[in-house]
């Protein structure tokens, strides 16, 4: 994604800034990566990988849909808007979660 099509991004990304939002999303996918990278070689090609393996690598690529879907919506302009009630998430929640989908309260009553 270019940063002229994030910088055209709602109301988050201008009060974040484009190029602050982009270097978050790409930070977090990189460090799932590499923590998915450190779940494998602990498997070490093992035919038998324990419960808690399986249980860390799920909620890694579970995270990285996530950010994924984070890039579509700043590509998309939405990035930062509550998809729940539509307003617009903290930008203190965006800096330290930079793919959230839902403001506190959203996320609190949808588990």
């Amino acid at each position: 994604m270019s940063l002229d099509s994030a910088a055209h991004a709602g109301s988050a990304v201008e009060r974040l800034g484009a190029s602050e939002a982009l270097q978050r999303l790409e930070h977090e996918r990189g460090a799932r990566l590499a923590q998915l990278q450190a779940v494998d070689e602990a498997c070490g090609g093992a035919t038998q990988v324990d419960d808690l393996q399986v249980m860390q690598r799920g909620a890694i690529e579970r995270a990285l849909k996530e950010i994924d879907a984070a890039f579509v919506r700043l590509q998309q302009g939405t990035y930062g808007v509550c998809q729940g009630c539509g307003r617009s998430i903290p930008v203190e929640r965006l800096e330290i979660l930079p793919y959230v989908r839902c403001c506190v309260p959203c996320q609190q009553r949808t588990g």
